[in-house]
């Protein structure tokens, strides 16, 4: 008789949640599309585990661990990987890599310290995790409550059947790093309210200021303090409200009070702060990443 294989959620750290690619369509029933909150990340170990989509539309569940602290015992023998921020981890003691293909025998323990750099790290497992879905996904909405409820110590997580298809590398290199930077550049265009600002039509306001990460964010948003003085609005536009818009990932709001706000992977689908501009798409895996009290500054998306 087979053992039936599963991971035993030992302890979690500050936040573990299930995802996958996201619950993708439901905008117009307000539903956001959650999802990893770095997709790069976790589909990139869905591509070394070797797992399809299977049985869910959205991809095969993972573990996303925020700052580090996870700790899993394997019940079978499973194949497992680990991406996203670089993350010290051990079984039973001995040093994995990230990006690699990691055996676990039965009753084997992985642990993850603190990332050295970025803030989310996937525990991806060959087969997949099996949770129910919801609209498609079994991905973890934070700000509706969607899916499965965020990870506790004591829980057991049922492995899916492996599937055909066979990894076909056991490693990716990692790029080379130096120091952890303390600076983080993104790409952005105008949003549809820019003019709204002083300086902003042309995003000069924004572009010309450094903003810090604050403590204050979470998968729904990103909170980023200024440096210097905040962005001002336009005499015309000062005191005016606005009818809630329909958002979008990446979205910069600027409320009032000096901070801006991205909205990230379980952001509200509608908003009434204008939107200042937008963060290129293929830069919202870096978003995911940035930790409280690093630097921020913007540039322009090229053309």
């Amino acid at each position: 008789m087979s053992m039936t294989r599963a991971l035993e959620i030992l302890a979690t750290g500050p936040l573990a949640t299930l995802q996958d690619a996201g619950r993708i369509g439901h905008l117009a029933l307000g539903v956001s599309p959650s999802g990893a909150a770095d997709p790069g990340a976790y589909a990139l170990g869905q591509r070394l585990l070797g797992n399809g989509a299977g049985s869910h539309p959205a991809g095969s569940p993972a573990i996303e661990a925020t700052l580090g602290g996870l700790v899993v015992r394997a019940h079978g023998d499973l194949l497992a990987c680990l991406t996203g921020a670089p993350t010290p981890a051990t079984v039973d003691g001995q040093v994995v890599a990230m990006g690699s293909l990691i055996p676990l025998r039965n009753k084997q323990v992985l642990t993850l310290g603190k990332p050295s750099l970025g803030l989310r790290t996937y525990l991806s497992v060959r087969g997949g995790l099996v949770v129910e879905s919801t609209l498609g996904s079994c991905s973890t909405d934070t700000l509706s409550g969607l899916g499965p409820p965020p990870l506790g110590a004591g829980q057991f997580l049922q492995v899916g059947p492996e599937p055909a298809d066979l990894p076909h590398v056991d490693h990716v290199p990692a790029a080379p790093r130096g120091d952890v930077p303390t600076r983080v550049t993104l790409r952005v265009s105008p949003g549809p309210r820019a003019n709204w600002f002083e300086r902003g039509a042309d995003l000069r306001g924004l572009l010309g200021a450094t903003w810090t990460v604050s403590e204050r964010s979470d998968r729904k948003g990103i909170r980023l303090i200024p440096a210097g003085s905040a962005l001002r609005r336009r005499p015309q536009f000062e005191g005016r409200e606005l009818l809630s818009e329909g958002m979008v990932p990446g979205a910069i709001q600027a409320p009032p009070g000096g901070e801006l706000v991205i909205l990230h992977r379980d952001h509200p689908v509608t908003g009434g702060y204008p939107v200042l501009a937008v963060i290129a798409s293929a830069q919202l895996d870096h978003v995911a990443q940035l930790v409280p009290g690093q630097q921020v500054r913007f540039s322009h998306v090229a053309g």
